[in-house]
């Protein structure tokens, strides 16, 4: 599958796979003009991709954060995950919140958010009076699964 890509500045980085079998590429920080910036903890940061893209009609790109973030740091995405349409046209920004106990130095470059593309077929609103039956119906939070 081909997704186009516009640099929206020449220092921007465009995205990578990590590994062979990634299920996500990384997006990486335009901070050209500073090098970096500082998170504070309890802080939150917008960070430039400097990258547009061309998402397919009928697909989305969901933006996650870094698990290594989370887990070493304490940062996640503001709006936990990212949901670009495929309408679109502007730059991609993050924004990161620390909910840790120590600054994160955010480098021009560095991995700040994973992304990948997601399959969203339009659907077709049909009101009904009755929904189908399943074995849960209506029950709602904790109502699944066995207790010990």
């Amino acid at each position: 599958m081909e997704l186009k890509v516009k640099k929206l500045h020449p220092e921007a980085l465009l995205p990578r796979y990590g590994s062979e079998y990634a299920g996500c590429f990384d997006l990486h920080a335009l901070l050209p003009e500073t090098g970096g910036a500082r998170l504070l903890p309890g802080d939150s940061l917008v960070v430039r991709t400097g990258l547009a893209f061309e998402i397919p009609a009928s697909w989305s790109m969901d933006v996650f954060s870094r698990s290594g973030h989370g887990f070493k740091n304490g940062v996640r995405l503001a709006n936990c995950v990212g949901i670009i349409d495929a309408d679109y046209r502007g730059e991609v920004m993050v924004k990161l919140v620390n909910e840790g106990k120590a600054p994160l130095d955010i480098l021009h470059g560095d991995r700040i958010a994973q992304a990948k593309l997601v399959p969203a077929p339009l659907v077709h609103f049909v009101e009904v009076e009755e929904l189908g039956e399943t074995a849960r119906g209506e029950g709602g939070f904790g109502s699944t699964g066995v207790s010990a």
